[in-house]
């Protein structure tokens, strides 16, 4: 895929569904039936930072369309590797009716990648320095943080939780109301809660993680965002290129990281950044 000529397509998308309907009109590019995936593959992933006393897991299926990689991250063990053997050789069109989420996103996200380039499209990019884990994961965090306008004595709903950010608010004087589908604890042993919907009323913003698109949690916290105008950031190594599209329809900022994440390499690693105010890239 070329890089085309940047299009108007409107306002800000509503929903998934409406994204994907943009995308089959080829709004932004070539036909997502010419598009094809070449390589797939699943990324697993197990760590423990040092100093940290909770480990976690990641399970990433990742497609790539020309030049571009799209993701969507899953919980362990939901998808098979035969899923990603299935994907090569098939049009992206063909994925976008897929009945298995993820494989809809990461082939949202790379055909959405190819044709709207973060460095092209994003207002700025943060390089997160060469270092250790914990190291890389405290300096994403900063960046994605910077980006909520919140004041101390606040509270955010983290939906996803990374306890890197969570850091990053207690660093900050800012309270949090941890959600994650999976449940748990966070590193200072307060609970998980599974059900964002409980929390909505007690937060005065929301960080939420790229995660809620292919789970289907995304679009509920998307217009709870729009209907009371609390700002709405999204963290995404998931969908990293399909949720800027969305700033101005209830989501205030996107932190963006498309593959390779910083956990997969030492070296300095890219986060590029997307704000409402600087105008949607679609």
């Amino acid at each position: 895929m070329t890089t085309p000529t940047p299009v108007e397509t409107g306002e800000p998308f509503m929903s998934v569904t409406d994204l994907i309907d943009a995308v089959n009109a080829a709004r932004f590019g070539p036909d997502p039936a010419t598009e094809q995936v070449s390589v797939a593959f699943t990324t697993r992933q197990g760590a423990r930072h040092a100093g940290r006393g909770r480990s976690y897991r990641n399970h990433v299926l990742s497609l790539r369309v020309g030049a571009t990689v799209g993701s969507c991250s899953t919980e362990p063990a939901e998808l098979t590797d035969d899923v990603a053997y299935d994907c090569v050789g098939r049009s992206v069109a063909e994925l976008l009716t897929h009945p298995v989420p993820a494989i809809r996103v990461a082939a949202l996200d790379a055909y959405l990648a190819a044709a709207r380039p973060h460095a092209h499209a994003a207002d700025d990019a943060v390089t997160i320095p060469a270092g250790t884990s914990l190291a890389k994961s405290t300096a994403r965090a900063a960046a994605v943080v910077d980006l909520l306008p919140v004041a101390r004595g606040q509270q955010v709903l983290v939906v996803g939780v990374v306890n890197s950010l969570l850091g990053q608010l207690r660093r900050r004087g800012i309270g949090y109301l941890p959600c994650d589908l999976a449940g748990g604890s966070t590193e200072w042993d307060e609970p998980c809660l599974p059900d964002a919907d409980a929390l909505l009323e007690r937060c005065d913003a929301l960080l939420v993680s790229g995660m809620t698109l292919g789970n289907g949690t995304f679009e509920p916290l998307l217009r709870h965002a729009r209907a009371t105008g609390k700002p709405m950031v999204a963290f995404a190594q998931t969908g990293s290129a399909v949720l800027p599209c969305f700033l101005g329809a209830g989501l205030s900022a996107v932190s963006a990281e498309p593959y390779p994440f910083f956990w997969l390499d030492g070296g300095p690693t890219t986060v590029y950044r997307y704000r409402a105010a600087a105008g949607s890239p679609c």
